[in-house]
């Protein structure tokens, strides 16, 4: 089983605890000796998911969205981004050198044509920019990959 994710970054403290629950649930009745996730490993659910599941014995592939990405990501992040990169058992490169939307877009289309189901945490509302979780879940959609949306009542971002 491929499980991929995406999700909205810059959470506060409280919704990240209750989002790493969710998180948590949805790999419970997953075998982990046969689970992949799939992440590009951005600071927040990404990176979340990526831990939860290296620490169940689940393997990890990771889509670099640009050659510049790991720049482009807050740089207290990058000791997480580094050692779930040197974990990972396959790396998935979109071509892209700048890090911008349009690669983010690029990576999560990998990551999606990759996985059997997509985790999602998304408060249901536009994306903000191209290339965000709304985006990255109408295209699973569109590709006919299930999506489970993680969300907890009542948060907002």
């Amino acid at each position: 089983m491929l499980i991929g994710i995406t999700g909205h970054r810059g959470l506060t403290a409280e919704i990240e605890g209750q989002v790493r629950q969710l998180l948590e649930s949805s790999l419970v009745s997953e075998d982990s000796s046969s689970l992949t996730v799939v992440s590009c490993i951005a600071d927040g659910p990404d990176a979340w998911l990526a831990e939860i599941a290296l620490a169940r014995g689940a393997q990890l592939e990771v889509v670099i969205p640009a050659d510049q990405y790991r720049g482009g990501l807050p740089e207290w992040h990058h000791p997480v981004y580094d050692r779930l990169l040197e974990s990972a058992t396959a790396i998935h490169r979109t071509g892209h050198v700048e890090s911008s939307e349009a690669a983010h877009m690029a990576g999560s289309e990998i990551l999606v044509q990759r996985v059997d189901k997509l985790l999602a945490v998304w408060d249901g509302l536009p994306a903000r920019g191209y290339g965000g979780t709304a985006d990255v879940v109408a295209y699973a959609q569109q590709r006919g990959v299930p999506v489970e949306v993680l969300w907890p009542q009542g948060a907002r971002r």
